[in-house]
């Protein structure tokens, strides 16, 4: 998941490029959701969502579609950036509650704190996979709280994950075709 042309890029332009690829990549652009800023340390990513005729339902708020995906794949993608080559992300779940409707351009800020990276890299080196759970909320320019996201990521180191997948294709009942 996490892009190999970061590796042929000079730390210092690594969120430009970042923010850049998200905003031209199709299936994120179509969204209606747009990264505004990426940390220098690739722990922090600012989503705004825009209130605009592509984005909103008939009642004239944020289609709740547009809402999720414009936040689905940020806490995967920061978590891949910071645990390296060696492990596969893959979202796995999520929940989105509505508190109001979105009647206006929203953000959310996603952050993956050095607490987090050091849990899920005892976990795998304990027992080869582990989940995590991050929450965001999506918020208008007054702060005030509209959407609440929660995102379960599922992570695991490379060898874990390749045996694992092993065994399910040798068990009885999953013969190749």
């Amino acid at each position: 998941m996490r892009p190999k042309i970061l590796d042929r890029i000079p730390p210092r332009f690594r969120a430009a490029l970042l923010r850049i690829g998200f905003n031209l990549y199709p299936s994120y652009r179509a969204t209606g959701g747009r990264v505004i800023h990426v940390s220098r340390d690739l722990r922090t990513i600012r989503v705004m969502l825009r209130h605009s005729w592509r984005t909103v339902n008939p009642a004239g708020a944020l289609f709740g579609g547009a809402l999720y995906a414009a936040a689905d794949p940020m806490f995967a993608m920061l978590l891949a950036l910071q645990l390296g080559d060696d492990v596969v992300v893959w979202d796995k779940s999520g929940q989105i509650r509505y508190r109001r409707p979105g009647r206006s351009h929203l953000f959310a800020d996603f952050h993956v704190t050095d607490e987090d990276v050091e849990a899920v890299r005892r976990a795998l080196r304990e027992g080869g996979e582990t989940e995590r759970t991050f929450c965001v909320e999506l918020k208008d320019r007054h702060g005030e709280t509209h959407v609440e996201l929660e995102k379960t990521v599922y992570i695991a180191t490379k060898a874990y994950y390749k045996a694992k997948i092993e065994r399910r294709d040798a068990a009885p009942g999953n013969a190749a075709r």
